[in-house]
């Protein structure tokens, strides 16, 4: 048995100092909250208030004279492709849902491309069965159209560059009123996370990078557990009782706050989960795990929502005038665009 198959949370110490933690990942040229390439500080327009020439910077396009809004996004993956391909099509597209749908977008249609595929080789040929019914499955569960219902691919001859398998979904938007930004809004908003956590440190940033292991199975997914949170997503959103919305995504849960937090130069004070370890509950990034922040006049029917229908939602804390803190212990203050001020 492999490596990656074998590998399970215990065979790795739980971090005793988290700023140590969060310094290493930050380093990381795609978690860095500002690169060259992707700076995350700069503020998302709000596509409630922008023109019609500003919305693409949100993934949001008008397409003609009537107003209608569409929402556009790509998602590609290689590593987890290769683990298994049939599950990690299923996660790939299950991540550009989740994200179009916490954009108050309704998931509509979706096509894929499979890159540096040697179709000679029959280890490849098995990829691009596996992935290809991945593809059926999650298109079935979240009632996508599937364009042509086949993986497009282009021919390579063992070039040294694995497979990539890239799925783009677009979106529509029937209410421009129900459009959400993920960006922490105003100190005082509480911030809960619907989804269950498990102790699962599986395919993460943190794993990879933080500990140096680059053979592990994949996180924890289940197709119809993340269909099922969409719907009620959507609910919610309808219902206006979220203020943002932010499915939890590279880095875990503490580098997507932190890529909420910053473009307001806002803070958020949490509260870890004792019953699960707590570089599993920041850093892993098990699929099916949404942040919101809801204001405390609706929190009461969110919660009530959620739990008519058995959907596990926790509090986590609420957004500060700038500060983090995590379990008692302040990180120091967001300062917007300079990470490395964040010190215990």
């Amino acid at each position: 048995m492999s490596e990656n198959e074998t590998f399970t949370i215990d065979q790795v110490a739980e971090p005793e100092d988290l700023q140590n933690v969060i310094y290493s990942m930050v380093a990381i040229p795609h978690l860095s909250p500002v690169n060259i390439f992707n700076d995350f500080a700069s503020a998302m327009p709000d596509p409630k208030e922008v023109g019609k020439e500003d919305l693409s910077e949100a993934g949001i396009f008008q397409i003609d004279s009537e107003g209608k809004l569409f929402s556009l996004i790509i998602y590609a993956d290689h590593r987890r492709l290769a683990i298994d391909p049939f599950v990690a099509a299923q996660i790939i597209v299950a991540k550009a849902v989740r994200r179009l749908v916490c954009y108050g977008a309704e998931p509509t249609a979706m096509s894929a491309f499979l890159n540096n595929v040697d179709i000679a080789n029959p280890l490849a040929q098995e990829l691009v069965v596996a992935a290809r019914l991945g593809l059926d499955a999650a298109a079935s569960a979240f009632k996508l159209q599937f364009s042509h219902r086949k993986i497009y691919y282009d021919y390579s001859n063992d070039n040294g560059i694995p497979p990539t398998l890239i799925v783009s979904l677009v979106g529509k938007i029937e209410n421009r009123e129900h459009l959400l930004t993920p960006k922490l809004k105003e100190k005082g908003h509480n911030i809960l996370l619907i989804g269950r956590t498990f102790n699962d440190i599986n395919a993460s940033e943190y794993l990879d990078h933080y500990h140096e292991i680059k053979e592990w199975p994949l996180m924890h997914f289940n197709l119809a557990t993340e269909s099922k949170l969409m719907n009620v997503m959507k609910e919610l959103i309808k219902k206006e009782l979220v203020v943002s919305a932010s499915p939890v995504g590279m880095g875990g849960l503490f580098f997507t706050l932190l890529r909420d937090a910053l473009p307001n130069d806002l803070g958020f004070d949490i509260t870890t989960d004792a019953e699960i370890s707590t570089d599993a509950f920041l850093f892993g990034e098990g699929i099916g795990r949404i942040v919101v922040t809801v204001s405390d006049e609706k929190e009461d029917e969110f919660v009530d929502f959620l739990v008519a229908r058995k959907i596990p939602v926790i509090t986590l804390g609420h957004v500060t005038k700038g500060e983090i803190r995590i379990d008692d212990k302040s990180f120091g203050f967001v300062d917007k665009g300079v990470t490395s001020d964040i010190e215990v």
